[in-house]
């Protein structure tokens, strides 16, 4: 499996959280802010969540055992579900309960100057950041939307940073807001519901990533795209009468198993037939790459064999 690719976002990304994670914690530390406390959390769990990402890519990359004859391309999926667990659970859930803390228990803040400098200097890197992955998961051509183009990604190495990496640059706009707001108007609470926001925005991007990464583990198929090329390669091909729909599944972002069920034209040798498998496998597996294993059902030497 290739990722060499999908790490370079991972990485940019790895490295933007720690650093801005630590101002963040010492700019709440000089001004008392509940949102730069919240947003110093969101840091430390992306930090976290893009070391679990890489270790999942690693462990995905272990050749297929006897245990695990399909190989160990699911790790990813695994442990990007564990990521939007920790998202949610720690994330959304850590910022909501210091922002209605702050709200009920309200601390008087300092001067905002650290905030500012802090939250510009984080979209700076964040938004660098996010450009990274964009451009990485923007690189092939699509007429798909955007949103639709997250949906059908199989590769949580991609979609992942770029989700934590939006929610990051729209929890900033919001921890801005409500610095600004909380000064402008002398009032705490502002900054305990800039809290809740990001904590909000946190566990509804952690449940998206759930549904997909559950989905994932529990297997699913190529793209439509994929099926419409594949049928085409069996219909295009002399020795085939009819194929039943063919069924694939993804087995890592670029590992996809395919099985497909085929009536070959009656009056052809088994000699024939299973030059022709030979001959749709290697078509296959060259024109789409990501597709390695590949199981043929032949109708008509099945039929002949059960007579």
């Amino acid at each position: 499996m290739n990722t060499g690719s999908s790490k370079l976002p991972i990485y940019g990304a790895l490295a933007a959280n720690l650093l801005i994670a630590i101002t963040k914690f010492v700019a709440a530390g000089f001004t008392g802010s509940s949102a730069m406390i919240s947003e110093g959390i969101h840091s430390v769990v992306d930090t976290g969540n893009q070391l679990l990402i890489l270790l999942g890519l690693s462990k995905s990359q272990k050749p297929a055992d006897k245990k695990h004859p399909f190989g160990y391309g699911k790790e990813l999926y695994f442990w990007s579900l564990i990521v939007a667990i920790l998202l949610f659970a720690i994330g959304g859930g850590m910022s909501l309960y210091e922002g209605i803390h702050h709200m009920g228990q309200p601390t008087e803040q300092t001067d905002p100057t650290w905030n500012y400098g802090v939250l510009a200097a984080a979209f700076l890197f964040e938004g660098t950041s996010w450009v990274i992955a964009m451009k990485n998961f923007l690189k092939k051509k699509s007429k798909l939307s955007f949103w639709r183009r997250i949906q059908n990604s199989k590769d949580p190495s991609i979609f992942v940073i770029i989700l934590e990496d939006s929610a990051a640059l729209l929890g900033i706009i919001v921890a801005f807001a409500g610095v600004y707001l909380g000064h402008t108007y002398e009032n705490p609470m502002w900054d305990g519901i800039a809290s809740i926001t990001i904590g909000g925005i946190l566990a509804l991007v952690a449940i998206f990533l759930v549904i997909e990464s559950k989905g994932l583990l529990l297997g699913e198929g190529a793209s439509p795209l994929v099926i419409d090329g594949v049928k085409k390669i069996f219909q295009e091909n002399a020795s085939v009468d009819s194929l039943e729909e063919p069924l694939t599944m993804h087995f890592g972002p670029h590992e996809v198993l395919l099985a497909v069920n085929v009536q070959f034209k009656t009056g052809l040798s088994a000699e024939e037939i299973e030059h022709s498998v030979d001959d749709l496998e290697t078509t296959i597996k060259k024109e789409f790459p990501i597709i390695r294993r590949i199981f043929i059902e032949a109708e008509s030497i099945s039929r002949s064999i059960k007579k």
